[in-house]
């Protein structure tokens, strides 16, 4: 699949949910409208398109969220998907979770072929934790980390940077924590949609004042690793683990671009910084046998790939998109 600026789309990022049990300040309002069931696709029905994007040429499929974990059944998605990854058709399948299900779900993960998930935690103080998740119970998912460990997951550590909220010491302590426990950890810029573009402005905290204020304290050594995402890393010697920088707005990496996300009610999602998308439900559903309608839908959407997100205006603010990050799977 190459898109109308050359590039190769080989990642695709599946969201099985927008529900989850927490409620991220920079993800979802604290009383959001999920959607109604019969909107979402059947879990046979996102491992139909999933194969049908592997057949285009996808080689690594993200299943995210809202949270994957809380959807009833979803280890049967899993689990068809690692008999593509056992098959050698799908070189990588991964996921991305806030923990709170992974101590139930983290042997099953591995059995199915999943090597790698990305945990989101934004704060190993509780009390932090619980303000930005709105919810959350640290332990919980630190006991879901613990188990992903045991079960022989490697565990990358998300973290989304806010300004007055973890941003004082508690990036440092989330490096040194990775640094004893073994995992990378990857910085995030917030990004200006749904709940956050309106309700979170002044918490926006661009990574490269951040990083500058980092190497006062930790050397942060250039690496030329890639993982095939947006991040670029450093590493840091004091620990010697992977520091990555996801920097949409402050430094947009859009020229590289490798992804097109796919939402739970089959909306095919270009770009994370753009409102448009296509429907791959309706073309899955009236051809209930035939896949060449939905492949061509697909082909036909990657020609209207954007270059780059709008998540910034030409007078320099940020322009808010108004879907939220849980609906679109990030």
């Amino acid at each position: 699949m190459i898109d109308g600026f050359g590039r190769r789309i080989q990642y695709l990022r599946l969201s099985v949910f927008d529900r989850c049990d927490l409620r991220c300040r920079y993800c979802m309002a604290d009383e959001p409208d999920f959607l109604p069931k019969h909107q979402v696709l059947s879990l046979e029905e996102m491992a139909r398109l999933a194969r049908i994007f592997i057949r285009l040429g996808v080689s690594k499929i993200r299943l995210t969220g809202g949270e994957p974990l809380v959807r009833r059944g979803v280890m049967t998605l899993v689990e068809a998907l690692g008999e593509d990854v056992r098959a050698g058709s799908l070189n990588e399948l991964t996921l991305t979770t806030n923990g709170t299900q992974l101590a139930r779900h983290a042997q099953g993960l591995a059995a199915a072929g999943v090597k790698r998930v990305n945990v989101s935690l934004d704060s190993l103080d509780a009390n932090v934790f619980r303000s930005i998740t709105r919810r959350g119970e640290l332990e919980q998912v630190l006991d879901g980390i613990h188990a992903a460990k045991q079960a022989g997951l490697s565990v990358k550590i998300n973290c989304v940077a806010l300004r007055g909220l973890n941003d004082e010491d508690g990036i440092d302590k989330l490096i040194g924590w990775c640094g004893r426990e073994g995992h990378d950890l990857t910085l995030i810029e917030a990004m200006p949609l749904g709940e956050f573009a309106l309700s979170m402005q002044g918490h926006e905290l661009p990574l490269d004042v951040l990083r500058r204020d980092l190497e006062k304290r930790w050397t942060l050594v250039p690496s030329d690793y890639r993982s095939g995402g947006p991040a670029r890393y450093v590493t840091v010697a004091e620990t010697g683990r992977k520091l990555g920088f996801i920097t949409p707005l402050s430094n947009g990496f859009c020229d590289a671009c490798n992804r097109v996300r796919l939402t739970c009610t089959g909306q095919l999602a270009l770009c994370l910084g753009h409102e448009t998308s296509v429907d791959l439900r309706e073309p899955l559903r009236s051809s209930p046998t035939d896949d060449k309608p939905v492949e061509q839908a697909i082909l036909a959407a990657l020609g209207a790939k954007p270059h780059g997100h709008e998540f910034v205006t030409p007078l320099g603010g940020l322009a808010p998109i108004s879907r939220t990050m849980n609906c679109v799977g990030g």
